[in-house]
């Protein structure tokens, strides 16, 4: 319970990785695609070397990863850096039917957009629930040649798990009292509730036993203070190439750290 309360509190916190107002207006017009169903997907690139894909955390959007020091260091180390609104999320569109976020639409959405930017390989870098959406690239696209999991411990790993659960509720309008600042801090930003509950009811798990068959290395890095999240290394043991890497800092401050961007940067130009 506690684990749940800290997580409300810590989401509150968001101002750099949240969202940004789900009204703001697109110039970029063409940087959006269709993907398998329809739905628009939003998406920025920038850069000219090999690509990097940033995956947003949850109430957050592309524009959360800009902000960050890892941004920067990939531009200038040569990568092309690729930002996108999932599903439901910023101003890519925001279907309210509950089959639209099932059977790993939003990793689907990804490797569409891997189709549609005709990228022969990519990496991948997930934060917080970023990092569930990249373990499902890792398991269904043989194009992602390493991935970073941000943020995240094995919770996700079961089907079942409550904290998922529990924000499901609390944002669908039932009364869950240790979510209830978050739920109120989603309505104040303006943030589609019902789009968000849909992602948390559709959230795709990966196995223990699909994470052993993961081939490709991946970095998990977490923080020394995550009380939701631990530091990951009992997720990065799960994989035949996992490593594992700590920064100091909880889950809000661990990406905007410039150890996090060092960890990540290194590990992405070795692999």
């Amino acid at each position: 319970m506690r684990k749940i309360f800290s997580t409300a509190l810590l989401l509150l916190s968001l101002k750099t990785l949240c969202a940004s107002p789900f009204d703001r207006s697109a110039n970029d017009s063409a940087n959006y695609f269709s993907s398998f169903d329809g739905t628009r997907i939003h998406y920025t690139v920038k850069g000219t070397g090999q690509p990097v894909v940033l995956v947003h955390g949850f109430m957050g959007s592309g524009d959360s990863w800009p902000s960050t020091p890892l941004y920067d260091s990939l531009l200038q180390h040569g990568f092309r850096v690729i930002t996108l609104d999932l599903r439901g999320n910023g101003i890519s569109d925001h279907p309210h039917d509950s089959l639209a976020y099932m059977e790993d639409a939003e990793a689907r959405d990804i490797i569409g957009l891997a189709a549609h930017l005709q990228l022969p390989s990519y990496r991948v870098v997930g934060y917080s629930r970023g990092s569930i959406i990249t373990a499902r690239l890792l398991v269904l696209d043989p194009k992602v040649s390493c991935a970073v999991l941000g943020g995240i411990g094995t919770g996700f790993t079961d089907p079942a798990w409550p904290r998922r659960l529990k924000f499901y509720d609390a944002l669908s309008g039932k009364d869950v009292p240790e979510l209830a600042a978050m739920v109120k801090n989603v309505q104040a930003k303006g943030l589609d509730q019902r789009a968000l509950a849909l992602m948390q009811w559709g959230q795709p798990a990966t196995t223990p036993a699909e994470l052993a068959a993961v081939q490709q290395p991946v970095l998990v890095i977490g923080g020394d203070k995550d009380e939701d999240n631990d530091t990951g290394g009992s997720l990065a043991a799960m994989m035949p190439r996992g490593m594992h890497g700590t920064v100091t800092g909880d889950h809000n401050s661990v990406v905007r750290s410039p150890h996090f961007a060092g960890w990540v940067l290194d590990f992405l130009v070795k692999h």
